[in-house]
Order: structure tokens, then sequence, then C-alpha cells
């Protein structure tokens, strides 16, 4: 199974991005999508997590800024990320928790996508 993301880049302060993370591979189910982030020299944190039945949850820095969303038929967890600040800076990093075709329960990481927020 792997994890595919998409979407960082450079923005100025106030502005808006969107990550896209898509997962392949042998997946029978998937149980949580989420995003999480590490700053230069921090631990890596929780930005935002979604489970399969639609359950939500955000790290306070983020609520009312950024929207987690999921389509499940195409595999797909999304981060729309608005009023950035630059403190929002570091490499975001998707994750998922999956059930594979021979029903293993497997805790997958992608690449991570470098956000910068900058004037």
């Amino acid at each position: 199974v792997q994890l595919q993301a998409s979407g960082g880049g450079l923005v100025q302060p106030g502005g808006s991005l969107r990550l896209s993370c898509a997962a392949s591979g042998s997946i029978f189910s998937i149980n949580v999508m989420g995003w999480y982030r590490q700053a230069p020299g921090k631990q890596r944190e929780l930005v935002a997590r979604i489970t399969s039945g639609g359950n939500i949850n955000y790290a306070d820095s983020v609520k009312g800024r950024f929207t987690i969303s999921r389509d499940n038929a195409k595999n797909t967890v999304y981060l729309q990320m608005n009023s950035l600040k630059p403190e929002d800076t570091a490499v975001y990093y998707c994750n998922a928790g999956v059930t594979t075709t021979v029903f293993k329960e497997v805790e997958v990481w992608g690449q991570g996508t470098q956000v910068t927020v900058s004037s």
C-alpha cells in the first residue's frame, strides 16, 4: 500500500493551499486517513484526521482554518488550508490506517510535501 501526496508549495500569509493524498495498492478498506506536519526542529504533530465513518479531529491550532475531507471511492484524503500563517510552514505527511486484501492492518505514511508560508 502506498500514499502519494501532492499540493504543497509556497504561499503568502493569508493564502490557501489544498493538499491531496491518494492511497493505492492491495486495499480492502481504509479506516482512518489524516495529515501530520513537522516543522524544522519540532516533533511531528497531528493536523487533522478523518475516520471512515466521517468523524473528524483537528489540532487546536488549525481549527476554523483547515478542512479535512475524503473521497472513499477514490481512496483519497484532502486538506483545504485557508488563512495560512507562517507558523503553518512544515513538511506535511499523509497517513492512513489500512486493512489490506489479506486482512492485515497496516499504518502507511506518504512521502511528505513542503508547505511554506512566507511573504
